[in-house]
């Protein structure tokens, strides 16, 4: 059995293992579309071209989950999935062209060197085959991956090396976090609460979404394949891998749950009639499995289909079993609970749009703000914030874009939520000193010198759009896709 230690990410290159940055790479819009073509050959860089299976295969690899797959025909998660591929072999070819090649030795040393690996102080390379047995992916595999992250690490350095920052941008980002600024504010939430929610529109919602308003109980059974019961020992080694690899195969090629747990002496549980809160129906919670593995099961959306799952980096054969959907009445507290938040969220966002249109237009300053208040029974507050962590009114996140404000401008600000939303005036600013042999430069200095790399990752980005011509075959996509 394959376990892939791939990882699917929105970038241009797949999310290093080494924790590196990820550079955005569009590439659509670049070079002619394939009308026809070699069904093949999925997409070409320049004359470089890419075979259709090596994409699925790639695919295969994301272990995306069954939903995800199903709606490929309906989404463009494909496209962007194409996308990261496209990214991860031209970052490949520029790596080559540059010539950066990791050696056996340096690989080896960096193997040598993750204390994951460690036992006792030192590197164990007992330690190092269990993981790979754990994982289900072999050492060539690993190491391959190891060497193709570290190059990229190497390469995206090779980018910004010899970068100086000049002492104006360090202290630049530094008075973005370090001020001490008076300030005068309306909480706007008791102005928000006034808005009345209408009974009408309630019900109207409610008409319109009743097939969202459900509650679904599901029906389930599980065994976990523990290496004691197909393998004889309590060790997840090469026996237990191969006996695991029949199990799922057996399974994939149609064996029912019941004839796989019979013939491996699994011990079966069934779990009937539970919703995704781990509650029976009669609001009673379950105790019988964890939380994490149950959420694992319940995502499960296709009865009578058993399949293997890994969880806790232990093995279980589950099979959804049924599916049963209540609907809720409108008077249900969940669902009064789900409108109202919409529709006060809503009634926020008019409101701030509102607000905003006229301090854009210059309809609020000053002596405008103290008449708001006024008209509308609110109060305006002095406070002084000198600290990123002062929040016992304003978040961390809030306070940022307080200091961002000049004296004399006023803005709102919100949460992402809009559950706090407040009209901000600045009064009066002054700026805390750096000193160059504190430990806050050196922090500064790589917060500044963070901002210049992105910088650079984008405009490299842009040249490697326009030095490779990327052509798409269309055809051969649109068949990938409804092959799944």
């Amino acid at each position: 059995m394959t376990t892939s230690i791939v990882k699917k990410s929105k970038s241009f290159f797949v999310k290093l293992l080494v924790g590196i940055i990820t550079l955005p790479f569009i590439f659509w819009g670049m070079g002619d579309v394939f009308r026809g073509g070699n069904q093949n050959v999925i997409a070409s860089i320049d004359s470089k071209k890419l075979n259709t299976q090596d994409f699925i295969n790639y695919i295969n690899r994301l272990n995306l989950n069954e939903n995800e797959i199903k709606n490929f025909p309906n989404s463009n998660l494909l496209e962007r999935i194409l996308s990261e591929y496209i990214g991860k072999k031209v970052m490949a070819l520029e790596i080559e062209n540059q010539k950066i090649m990791i050696s056996d030795k340096s690989l080896s040393d960096i193997i040598k060197n993750d204390k994951l690996f460690f036992k006792d102080n030192r590197f164990s390379r007992t330690e190092y085959e269990k993981f790979l047995l754990k994982a289900g992916v072999s050492a060539p595999s690993f190491e391959s991956n190891i060497a193709e992250q570290e190059s990229k690490r190497q390469f995206l350095s090779y980018l910004t090396s010899g970068i100086l920052i000049p002492d104006t941008l360090i202290e630049k980002e530094y008075k973005k976090e370090n001020q001490v600024k008076k300030i005068k504010y309306i909480d706007l939430n008791n102005y928000h609460s006034r808005s009345k929610l209408d009974k009408e529109k309630i019900k109207e919602i409610y008409e319109e979404n009743k097939n969202f308003f459900i509650n679904e109980f599901k029906t389930f059974q599980f065994a976990e394949i523990a290496p004691e019961i197909i393998s004889g020992n309590t060790e997840y080694d090469e026996r237990y891998f191969k006996k695991l690899d029949v199990i799922e195969n057996n399974v994939l090629d149609g064996q029912l749950y019941s004839e796989a747990v019979k013939e491996n002496n699994l011990k079966s549980k069934i779990i009937k009639n539970i919703d995704k809160d781990m509650k029976f129906e009669n609001g009673e919670k379950t105790k019988n499995i964890e939380q994490k593995l149950f959420k694992q099961i319940f995502i499960i959306k296709n009865e009578k289909s058993p399949k293997i799952i890994k969880f806790n980096n232990k093995f279980y054969l589950v099979e959804l079993i049924s599916i049963k959907i209540n609907n809720l009445a409108i008077d249900n507290p969940k669902v009064i609970e789900v409108i109202e938040s919409e529709l006060i969220f809503k009634s926020k966002l008019e409101l701030n749009k509102s607000i905003s249109k006229d301090i854009s237009l210059g309809g609020f300053d000053n002596l405008k703000m103290q008449k708001f208040a006024s008209d509308n029974n609110l109060v305006v507050k002095d406070y002084e914030i000198s600290s990123l962590k002062q929040n016992e009114i304003f978040t961390e996140g809030i306070i940022k874009r307080i200091f961002l404000i000049k004296d004399g401008d006023l803005n709102l600000i919100s949460d992402s939520t809009l559950t706090k939303n407040f009209l901000v005036l600045g009064v009066q600013t002054q700026y805390q000193k750096l000193k160059k042999d504190s430990n806050e430069f050196e922090q500064y200095q790589a917060k500044a010198k963070l901002n210049i790399v992105n910088k650079i990752y984008r405009i490299f980005d842009l040249n490697l759009n326009q030095k490779y011509n990327v052509e798409l075959n269309q055809r051969t996509i649109d068949r990938v896709k409804n092959s799944f």
